[in-house]
Formats: structure tokens, C-alpha cells, sequence
């Protein structure tokens, strides 16, 4: 008997055969699993950066992965997620405009542009439960048809 599928991460198909590591948490006590980037990229001083991952997230209705910014790119290169703590719901897997790619938006306001290296850890995401409210009707007949920063759009 096979046991069903929790929660994980799957190589996107425009990523398939490129080389894409699926996250690992590094140590047994590690929250989050490491993301890293698909392909390299630069992040310009002063501006915003979308960098592939050639990932896409599954999870339980009632979770949500949440990424955060390596300390290391943070810290050493002064780096930031443009949205602060990047969310990535339940429904954003295999959506019809781009599979439930994630992507890491990051800002740059530092003088010097910061180059990205293909297979460099970039992210951490954390797969958490979220409470709903009592007489919550989210969700109620419909359904996610976009990808990225889509919720709410009819």
C-alpha cells in the first residue's frame, strides 16, 4: 500500500533534465529547505530580479510554504525579498499560467549589481499549517486560474 502524497517539491516541466536539485534541509534541526537558483542571473543595484528556482510546491489544502532569504545572501550581499516573506499556497501547484513555478523576487539596494549562480542556495521555504477564521467561505466555488501574484483575480 502506498502511502499519500503530504507535501514536496517537483522539478517544473521546462526545467526537466536541466539539472534542477529537488530542496533538502541541510541539518536534522533545519526548518527550512534550501532553494536554489535554475539558472544564473543578476540582480542591478537598485533593482528587482525574479530568479527561477524550476520548482513547483505540493501541500495540504491548510498549508502554505513560505520563503524566506538565505542569511548568507541577505547578510553578504545585501540582497532582499521584494515582498519580505514570499507566500506560495496550496493551489498555486500546477496552475495553467506557469505550473506553480516558483520564482524569488529579489531587490537589490546596494551600489554594486549581484550576480547569481546557477545551483546557488538562494531561498529557504517552510511548510506551515494556517487557522482560518470561523464561517470562512474562501475558496467557495472558485478556483486559482493564474500564476504569479494571481489570488483574488477573477
Amino acid at each position: 500500500m502506498t502511502e499519500a502524497r503530504q507535501r514536496g517539491f517537483e522539478v517544473i516541466k521546462e526545467f526537466q533534465g536541466k539539472d534542477i536539485a529537488l530542496p533538502e534541509r541541510k541539518t536534522a534541526a533545519s526548518a527550512g529547505y534550501d532553494l536554489q537558483a535554475a539558472l544564473d542571473c543578476i540582480v542591478p543595484s537598485g533593482e528587482m530580479t525574479m530568479v527561477p528556482t524550476g520548482l513547483k510546491a505540493y501541500m495540504q489544502p491548510d498549508e502554505v510554504l513560505a520563503i524566506h532569504i538565505r542569511s548568507s545572501l541577505a547578510v553578504r550581499q545585501k540582497l532582499m525579498l521584494m515582498n519580505s516573506v514570499g507566500v506560495v499556497d496550496a493551489d498555486y501547484y500546477n496552475n495553467p499560467d506557469n505550473e506553480g513555478h516558483i520564482l524569488i523576487a529579489f531587490w537589490n539596494p546596494g551600489k554594486e549589481s549581484v550576480a547569481i549562480k546557477k545551483g546557488e542556495r538562494i531561498a529557504q521555504g517552510i511548510f506551515q499549517k494556517y487557522l482560518t477564521v470561523d464561517g470562512d467561505r474562501a475558496g467557495m466555488g472558485l478556483e486559482r486560474l493564474g500564476g504569479f501574484g494571481s489570488t483574488g483575480h477573477k
